[in-house]
């Protein structure tokens, strides 16, 4: 019975994947129906997340979906903003370390071994059959990766008594987000789950960019997409080109609580300000 509905699961994943066209949209979708609710613009806004950040070739799209479907699990299941932030980022490290057994890496540039910044990458990753090693990943992670949603929420929550904030949260506040948007976001927190790579509160500020375009219908999917282009050229001015949270904040965070005292003494407050206006 186990083997088989693993067998569906993977048919399902490679069919969506084909029909909404990016790794972020269709784990976010996925996800979403695992829980039973679907949110079909704030999933098309997700789109650009794709590549590792609009491109950027850090971490995979199949974990920035992941997680914002986490972010809103946890909102559904906690009215307490803090302990939904706490088990939203839990939560989405417990899938990253799912999603490492599999690829070993979670960037996506290192996983395609493809620099989508360069239009010969991109077209020798199309042309050369590359792009199916992304679809193989999807097919075999999504059961694994369902898996490891249902667990990551059942975690030790003994942190979630603690004051918490999310950089990404942060972004989403001082945009006028609703309080289940920044909940959604909370788990890019330091890099994505604290991991420290591509900036959460960028990728923060693009989804909720394009998501009130989606809802306003006056944003259609294009490549290159110029309201992230935008927003990512700000971003690189105000950080003087760095991307990853480690170069950006100059340390990696232990815990929720060390990184919600960093927010809480104004880290990273210029760039959240500039993200925000963005």
């Amino acid at each position: 019975m186990i083997i088989l509905k693993t067998h569906k699961i993977k048919l399902k994943t490679k069919r969506i994947f084909l029909t909404k066209g990016t790794c972020s949209h269709t784990f976010f979708y996925i996800l979403n129906r695992e829980f039973g609710y679907p949110k079909p613009d704030e999933e098309q806004a997700i789109d650009p997340l794709a590549g590792g950040i609009v491109q950027q070739g850090y971490q995979c799209g199949m974990l920035w979906g992941a997680s914002l479907a986490l972010g809103a699990e946890t909102f559904r299941r906690y009215k307490d903003i803090n302990k939904a932030t706490v088990v939203a980022i839990q939560a989405t490290q417990h899938v990253i370390k799912s999603f490492e057994k599999q690829t070993k890496c979670i960037e996506c540039e290192d996983f395609t071994k493809t620099d989508f910044k360069n239009k010969w990458g991109i077209a020798k990753f199309l042309f050369s059959g590359k792009f199916l090693s992304c679809f193989k990943l999807a097919e075999k992670w999504a059961p694994e990766a369902i898996k490891a949603a249902h667990e990551g929420l059942e975690l030790d929550q003994t942190q979630s008594t603690q004051k918490a904030i999310s950089c990404a949260s942060e972004v989403i506040r001082k945009m006028g987000g609703s309080d289940e948007e920044k909940v959604m976001v909370a788990g890019f927190a330091g890099g994505l789950g604290l991991c420290g790579s591509g900036c959460g509160a960028l990728a923060a500020a693009i989804w909720k960019t394009i998501l009130d375009l989606v809802k306003d219908n006056s944003w259609k999917p294009t490549f290159p997409d110029p309201v992230s282009e935008n927003i990512i050229n700000k971003f690189y001015q105000s950080t003087n080109y760095k991307m990853s949270c480690y170069e950006i904040c100059g340390r990696r965070f232990k815990s929720t609580k060390d990184h919600t005292e960093f927010i809480r003494n104004d880290g990273c407050d210029k760039l959240i300000n500039v993200l925000a206006q963005s």
